[in-house]
Protein backbone atom coordinates (compact mmCIF):
# COMPACT_ATOMS: atom_id res chain seq x y z
CA UNK A 1 0.00 0.00 0.00
CA UNK A 2 2.76 2.43 0.97
CA UNK A 3 4.39 1.73 -2.41
CA UNK A 4 1.43 3.29 -4.22
CA UNK A 5 1.21 6.20 -1.79
CA UNK A 6 4.84 7.08 -2.49
CA UNK A 7 4.40 6.54 -6.22
CA UNK A 8 1.21 8.47 -6.87
CA UNK A 9 1.17 11.04 -4.06
CA UNK A 10 4.84 11.90 -3.68
CA UNK A 11 7.64 10.69 -5.97
CA UNK A 12 5.54 10.29 -9.10
CA UNK A 13 4.24 13.88 -9.36
CA UNK A 14 7.61 15.37 -8.37
CA UNK A 15 9.70 13.35 -10.82
CA UNK A 16 7.24 13.75 -13.67
CA UNK A 17 7.14 17.51 -13.15
CA UNK A 18 10.90 17.96 -12.84
CA UNK A 19 12.16 15.58 -15.51
CA UNK A 20 9.14 15.22 -17.79
CA UNK A 21 10.46 11.82 -18.90
CA UNK A 22 9.57 10.67 -22.38
CA UNK A 23 8.25 7.12 -22.47
CA UNK A 24 8.54 4.89 -25.53
CA UNK A 25 7.23 1.35 -25.97
CA UNK A 26 5.23 1.18 -22.73
CA UNK A 27 2.82 -1.16 -24.53
CA UNK A 28 5.61 -3.77 -24.51
CA UNK A 29 5.32 -4.19 -20.74
CA UNK A 30 2.71 -6.91 -20.01
CA UNK A 31 -0.43 -5.72 -18.22
CA UNK A 32 -0.42 -8.86 -16.10
CA UNK A 33 1.67 -11.93 -15.39
CA UNK A 34 5.30 -12.38 -14.50
CA UNK A 35 8.04 -10.77 -16.56
CA UNK A 36 11.55 -9.45 -16.16
CA UNK A 37 12.38 -5.84 -17.01
CA UNK A 38 16.10 -5.86 -17.85
CA UNK A 39 17.74 -2.48 -18.28
CA UNK A 40 20.97 -0.56 -18.44
CA UNK A 41 22.01 1.14 -15.22
CA UNK A 42 23.46 4.62 -15.50
CA UNK A 43 22.35 6.43 -12.36
CA UNK A 44 20.88 6.14 -8.88
CA UNK A 45 17.91 8.00 -10.38
CA UNK A 46 17.05 4.88 -12.41
CA UNK A 47 15.60 3.31 -9.24
CA UNK A 48 12.97 6.05 -9.11
CA UNK A 49 12.24 7.14 -12.67
CA UNK A 50 11.40 3.77 -14.20
CA UNK A 51 9.00 2.56 -11.46
CA UNK A 52 6.98 5.78 -11.39
CA UNK A 53 6.31 5.50 -15.12
CA UNK A 54 5.07 1.91 -15.00
CA UNK A 55 1.43 1.17 -14.30
CA UNK A 56 2.34 -2.01 -12.46
CA UNK A 57 4.45 -2.44 -9.37
CA UNK A 58 8.02 -3.57 -10.05
CA UNK A 59 10.38 -5.17 -7.54
CA UNK A 60 14.13 -4.74 -7.85
CA UNK A 61 16.83 -6.83 -6.25
CA UNK A 62 18.75 -4.02 -4.56
CA UNK A 63 22.26 -4.29 -3.18
CA UNK A 64 22.33 -4.86 0.57
CA UNK A 65 24.41 -1.70 1.12
CA UNK A 66 21.30 0.38 0.45
CA UNK A 67 19.76 -1.10 3.59
CA UNK A 68 22.74 -0.84 5.92
CA UNK A 69 24.12 2.66 5.36
CA UNK A 70 25.21 4.70 8.41
CA UNK A 71 23.58 7.78 9.88
CA UNK A 72 20.33 9.51 9.06
CA UNK A 73 20.85 9.21 5.30
CA UNK A 74 21.37 5.46 5.66
CA UNK A 75 18.24 5.01 7.74
CA UNK A 76 16.14 7.06 5.33
CA UNK A 77 17.48 5.14 2.34
CA UNK A 78 16.76 1.80 4.03
CA UNK A 79 13.27 2.98 4.99
CA UNK A 80 12.53 3.96 1.41
CA UNK A 81 13.72 0.72 -0.14
CA UNK A 82 11.88 -1.39 2.44
CA UNK A 83 8.72 0.69 1.94
CA UNK A 84 8.63 0.16 -1.81
CA UNK A 85 9.19 -3.58 -1.44
CA UNK A 86 12.73 -3.80 -2.76
CA UNK A 87 14.69 -6.90 -1.76
CA UNK A 88 18.20 -6.60 -0.29
CA UNK A 89 20.76 -8.94 -1.83
CA UNK A 90 24.24 -9.47 -0.42
CA UNK A 91 26.58 -9.38 -3.41
CA UNK A 92 29.60 -10.72 -1.52
CA UNK A 93 30.56 -14.36 -1.09
CA UNK A 94 30.23 -17.45 -3.23
CA UNK A 95 26.49 -17.85 -2.62
CA UNK A 96 25.57 -14.28 -3.58
CA UNK A 97 24.55 -15.17 -7.14
CA UNK A 98 22.41 -18.14 -6.09
CA UNK A 99 20.71 -16.09 -3.38
CA UNK A 100 19.79 -13.40 -5.91
CA UNK A 101 18.41 -16.01 -8.30
CA UNK A 102 16.28 -17.58 -5.56
CA UNK A 103 14.86 -14.20 -4.58
CA UNK A 104 14.18 -13.23 -8.19
CA UNK A 105 12.44 -16.49 -9.07
CA UNK A 106 10.37 -16.09 -5.91
CA UNK A 107 9.10 -12.72 -7.11
CA UNK A 108 8.33 -14.10 -10.56
CA UNK A 109 6.49 -17.11 -9.10
CA UNK A 110 3.95 -14.65 -7.69
CA UNK A 111 3.20 -13.32 -11.17
CA UNK A 112 4.96 -10.02 -10.54
CA UNK A 113 7.37 -7.78 -12.44
CA UNK A 114 11.04 -8.13 -11.54
CA UNK A 115 13.53 -5.42 -12.38
CA UNK A 116 17.13 -6.40 -13.09
CA UNK A 117 20.26 -4.55 -14.14
CA UNK A 118 22.25 -7.33 -15.88
CA UNK A 119 25.51 -5.37 -15.73
CA UNK A 120 25.43 -5.90 -11.95
CA UNK A 121 26.46 -2.34 -11.12
CA UNK A 122 26.05 1.19 -12.37
CA UNK A 123 28.08 2.21 -15.39
CA UNK A 124 30.79 4.60 -14.23
CA UNK A 125 31.36 6.13 -17.66
CA UNK A 126 28.04 5.90 -19.50
CA UNK A 127 29.00 2.85 -21.57
CA UNK A 128 27.14 -0.47 -21.63
CA UNK A 129 29.03 -3.43 -20.21
CA UNK A 130 28.81 -7.21 -20.47
CA UNK A 131 25.81 -8.72 -18.74
CA UNK A 132 25.97 -11.28 -15.95
CA UNK A 133 24.10 -14.51 -16.60
CA UNK A 134 21.77 -14.38 -13.59
CA UNK A 135 19.07 -12.68 -15.67
CA UNK A 136 19.09 -15.60 -18.13
CA UNK A 137 18.93 -18.21 -15.38
CA UNK A 138 15.93 -16.48 -13.79
CA UNK A 139 14.13 -16.14 -17.12
CA UNK A 140 14.59 -19.82 -17.96
CA UNK A 141 13.82 -21.13 -14.47
CA UNK A 142 10.64 -19.06 -14.21
CA UNK A 143 9.69 -19.40 -17.89
CA UNK A 144 8.97 -15.70 -18.30
CA UNK A 145 9.61 -13.12 -21.04
CA UNK A 146 12.29 -10.47 -20.71
CA UNK A 147 11.45 -6.87 -21.63
CA UNK A 148 14.60 -4.88 -22.49
CA UNK A 149 14.68 -1.31 -21.22
CA UNK A 150 16.99 1.63 -21.90
CA UNK A 151 17.37 4.61 -19.60
CA UNK A 152 18.63 7.54 -21.65
CA UNK A 153 19.78 10.81 -20.10
CA UNK A 154 19.95 9.69 -16.47
CA UNK A 155 23.77 9.52 -16.57
CA UNK A 156 23.88 13.19 -17.50
CA UNK A 157 21.27 14.02 -14.86
CA UNK A 158 22.99 12.17 -12.02
CA UNK A 159 26.31 10.46 -12.79
CA UNK A 160 27.96 8.36 -10.08
CA UNK A 161 29.13 10.54 -7.20
CA UNK A 162 26.56 13.29 -7.79
CA UNK A 163 24.10 13.50 -4.89
CA UNK A 164 21.58 16.01 -6.23
CA UNK A 165 20.49 15.39 -9.84
CA UNK A 166 20.38 18.18 -12.39
CA UNK A 167 17.46 18.67 -14.72
CA UNK A 168 18.17 16.91 -17.99
CA UNK A 169 15.87 15.35 -20.62
CA UNK A 170 15.24 11.68 -19.85
CA UNK A 171 13.83 8.99 -22.13
CA UNK A 172 12.72 5.56 -20.93
CA UNK A 173 12.47 3.12 -23.82
CA UNK A 174 10.98 -0.39 -23.61
CA UNK A 175 11.60 -2.95 -26.32
CA UNK A 176 9.53 -5.90 -27.44
CA UNK A 177 9.46 -8.86 -25.01
CA UNK A 178 12.07 -11.53 -25.65
CA UNK A 179 10.77 -15.10 -25.55
CA UNK A 180 13.24 -17.77 -24.48
CA UNK A 181 10.79 -20.65 -24.11
CA UNK A 182 12.82 -22.57 -26.72
CA UNK A 183 15.49 -23.00 -24.04
CA UNK A 184 13.15 -24.29 -21.32
CA UNK A 185 14.92 -26.58 -18.86
CA UNK A 186 18.38 -25.57 -20.08
CA UNK A 187 19.23 -23.04 -17.37
CA UNK A 188 22.23 -25.14 -16.30
CA UNK A 189 23.84 -25.10 -19.74
CA UNK A 190 26.60 -22.49 -19.66
CA UNK A 191 26.60 -21.87 -23.40
CA UNK A 192 22.83 -21.37 -23.42
CA UNK A 193 22.65 -18.92 -20.53
CA UNK A 194 25.55 -16.95 -22.00
CA UNK A 195 23.79 -16.77 -25.36
CA UNK A 196 20.51 -15.69 -23.74
CA UNK A 197 22.29 -13.01 -21.70
CA UNK A 198 24.07 -11.68 -24.79
CA UNK A 199 20.77 -11.51 -26.67
CA UNK A 200 19.27 -9.49 -23.83
CA UNK A 201 22.25 -7.14 -23.76
CA UNK A 202 22.10 -6.67 -27.53
CA UNK A 203 18.43 -5.71 -27.24
CA UNK A 204 19.28 -3.16 -24.53
CA UNK A 205 22.14 -1.84 -26.68
CA UNK A 206 19.83 -1.43 -29.68
CA UNK A 207 17.49 0.68 -27.52
CA UNK A 208 20.12 2.75 -25.70
CA UNK A 209 22.65 3.22 -28.54
CA UNK A 210 25.46 3.24 -25.98
CA UNK A 211 29.03 2.21 -26.69
CA UNK A 212 29.35 -1.48 -25.75
CA UNK A 213 32.31 -2.93 -23.83
CA UNK A 214 32.56 -6.73 -23.81
CA UNK A 215 33.87 -6.85 -20.26
CA UNK A 216 32.27 -6.81 -16.82
CA UNK A 217 31.85 -3.28 -15.43
CA UNK A 218 33.07 -4.31 -11.98
CA UNK A 219 36.35 -5.58 -13.43
CA UNK A 220 36.95 -2.39 -15.39
CA UNK A 221 36.16 -0.26 -12.33
CA UNK A 222 38.60 -2.26 -10.22
CA UNK A 223 41.36 -1.94 -12.81
CA UNK A 224 40.86 1.79 -13.19
CA UNK A 225 40.82 2.28 -9.41
CA UNK A 226 44.05 0.27 -9.09
CA UNK A 227 45.70 2.23 -11.89
CA UNK A 228 44.67 5.50 -10.26
CA UNK A 229 46.14 4.35 -6.95
CA UNK A 230 49.45 3.48 -8.59
CA UNK A 231 49.59 6.85 -10.33
CA UNK A 232 48.87 8.72 -7.11
CA UNK A 233 51.60 6.80 -5.29
CA UNK A 234 54.05 7.38 -8.12
CA UNK A 235 53.26 11.07 -8.42
CA UNK A 236 52.32 12.19 -4.88
CA UNK A 237 50.99 15.66 -4.33
CA UNK A 238 53.48 18.17 -3.07
CA UNK A 239 53.08 18.91 0.65
CA UNK A 240 51.48 22.18 1.62
CA UNK A 241 54.04 24.80 2.66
Amino acid sequence: MFYYVLKYAFFGPILKTLFRPRIEGLENVPDSGAAIIAGNHLSFSDHFLMPVMLKRRITFLAKAEYFTGPGLKGRLTAFFFHSVGQIPVDRSGKEAGQAAIREGVGVLSKGELLGIYPEGTRSHDGRLYKGKVGVAVMALKAGVPVVPCAMIGTFEAQPPGKVVPTLHPVTIRFGKPLDFSRYAGMENEKAIIRAVTDEIMYAILSLSEQEYIDRYAADVKAEEAAAKGVKERKFPRAPLS
